[in-house]
């Protein structure tokens, strides 16, 4: 990758170090009560999130069936609304078994089981704590007493000036890069309905068979599209960093070469892998 590296990804991820924090006194000094009491604040919170959510009949869902519905620019303009303006919404089949099927399971789900979700909860923060450890810059998180309370989303006045300030440098020096890569890619020149032929962003690998063509299927659950096998033919591996199987595509760079194309491709997994392949064509299919 020229451009979508593996920095420029780490540097999207703390655009943001300010959001969801508030400003706290408490946070100047380690203070064990404080924590606790704030942290019971949160697990209170989050257990009555969970809670909302189990008890949430999925009845209302079969709501939608049989009801008429009016033309969008028709509802909300004053107009006369006529007959031609409205259908009547059927449920498919297929659709309302399914949510008969949510309501069976719903009827026989057992009690919300509170300990289990305060131990998730412990569990989940816990994650948190290493994740701003890891995540925040050094000069900032040296300034931090309890990075517990700073996960809960507290911090101290100073502390969150120099996130806004950070977050404001990172998002200028992301949207530099993004500019670049733009002018770059723009300058490619490559058809429209080839670069659309490369739509896998949060697709999954499941295969990579290398030959005279490389092949590479999809599981395309969370992703964009239904395409789930990519060929790239008279391929060339110029790079391969990592295991690419069982990763997800993240962000991909498509230059033109004397004979095709050279496509550069950042996966999430691991070490954030990365793969550079030389190919004559791009072909995009669904099987």
């Amino acid at each position: 990758m020229k451009f979508l590296t593996n920095e420029w990804y780490d540097l999207c991820q703390q655009t943001g170090l300010h959001f969801g924090m508030r400003v706290h006194r408490g946070a100047a000094s380690l203070d064990e009560a404080l924590f606790e009491r704030l942290y019971k604040r949160k697990e209170k919170e989050y257990v009555k999130f969970q809670r909302e959510m189990y008890d949430t009949d999925p009845r209302y869902m079969l709501e939608h069936d049989g009801q008429v519905l009016t033309r969008a620019d028709k509802a909300f303009s004053g107009e006369e609304v006529t007959p031609a303006d409205q259908i009547v919404y059927h449920m498919p089949p297929e659709e309302r078994e399914r949510i008969e099927n949510m309501i069976a399971e719903f009827d026989a789900r057992p009690a919300f089981d509170t300990k289990k979700c305060k131990e998730d909860y412990e569990q989940s923060m816990r994650g948190h704590y290493e994740f701003h450890a890891e995540r925040l810059p050094a000069e900032i998180l040296e300034q931090i007493a309890d990075i517990r309370v700073f996960s809960l989303g507290y911090c101290t006045r100073e502390v969150m000036e120099q996130l806004k300030k950070k977050s404001a440098e990172n998002t200028e020096e992301m949207q530099r890069v993004q500019q670049a890569y733009r002018e770059v890619m723009a300058a490619q020149q490559i058809p429209v309905d080839v670069r659309r032929r490369i739509q896998f962003h949060d697709c999954t690998v499941t295969e990579l068979l290398t030959g005279d063509d490389l092949v590479i299927r999809f599981d395309t659950d969370g992703g964009f599209t239904e395409v789930n096998k990519l060929t790239l033919t008279a391929a060339e591996i110029v790079k391969q960093k990592g295991e690419i199987v069982g990763t997800y595509w993240l962000y991909e760079e498509l230059y033109r070469i004397d004979n095709g194309y050279e496509l550069h491709v950042l996966l999430d997994g691991g070490s954030k892998p990365e793969l550079i392949v030389r190919c004559a064509d791009i072909i995009a299919e669904i099987e």
